[in-house]
């Protein structure tokens, strides 16, 4: 399969900061890119409305690149629509898909280096870590790095490899990734990029990398402590199911597809 790759952005009540992300691909080289897909998760917001706009404007800058705004059928939540992307992905044979989150936390810039030297081809997946060396954190409470750093430490014991990150909004996934059927049953809520990394370590190649991460006038959907307790679950979960973890399904809702309609695309 030749080089071909999505950047998938998800997003949610996010009219204040879509089109800054938008305005990240104006200064950076598109030609890595085939397609930017924006999907809304029905937001109660203008967020579809802005991406749109934002889109027409890009269009004039990077006339090569197809440009996508989506709304999903239904509200999937954060994990469901990372599967509704890599369904996409699959269907119109993309080799790999880049997470950049709707919310202007990461910055599509910080890839520059993992595109040019070609370490997205090196590795199944490629992770934005915001707790490892070199990794930028602003607006982020010391008590929120501290909470982080003990659940990937408490992960990197559990799965015996180092763990920077349990989930960031800045990722590469490569089709052998994102086409494994298993990937269709982890959590569709904010716990799917848990249950994925544990997927990642026990089945692929991955590399963490060094991100830029800001807290300005986002809206989080993470309660803390019951996410705590959510993740913590998924630990000790794998660690006394370990045979059967991986193939079963953790959905509450067991959705029979994950679709989404297009708003946009040129």
């Amino acid at each position: 399969m030749n080089q071909k790759l999505l950047v998938f952005i998800p997003c949610y009540n996010c009219q204040g900061q879509i089109n800054r992300v938008i305005s990240q691909f104006e200064n950076f080289n598109n030609d890595y890119f085939s397609e930017i897909l924006i999907l809304d998760n029905n937001s109660t917001d203008q967020t579809l409305n802005h991406a749109i706009a934002g889109l027409k404007k890009l269009k004039s800058i990077a006339p090569t690149l197809t440009l996508t705004a989506a709304q999903n059928n239904y509200n999937y939540n954060l994990g469901g629509s990372h599967k509704a992307a890599f369904k996409y992905a699959i269907d119109n044979n993309f080799s790999h898909v880049v997470v950049l989150h709707g919310d202007d936390q990461g910055e599509i810039k910080d890839l520059e280096p993992i595109l040019k030297n070609l370490l997205h081809l090196q590795h199944e997946a490629m992770l934005g870590a915001r707790f490892m060396p070199n990794s930028t954190l602003n607006g982020y409470s010391e008590f929120r790095i501290l909470g982080n750093k003990i659940f990937n430490i408490l992960f990197s014991i559990a799965l015996t490899k180092p763990i920077h990150d349990l989930g960031s909004g800045l990722n590469i996934f490569s089709h052998s990734v994102f086409a494994r059927k298993e990937v269709f049953k982890f959590s569709d809520d904010l716990r799917f990029n848990v249950f994925l990394l544990i997927f990642l370590c026990n089945q692929f190649d991955y590399k963490f990398f060094p991100i830029s991460w800001k807290e300005t006038d986002q809206i989080s959907n993470v309660k803390l402590y019951s996410q705590s307790m959510k993740t913590l679950k998924i630990l000790l979960s794998y660690v006394f199911k370990n045979k059967i973890f991986l193939t079963s399904d953790h959905r509450d809702e067991k959705f029979s597809d994950y679709t989404f309609t297009i708003r946009f695309q040129d």
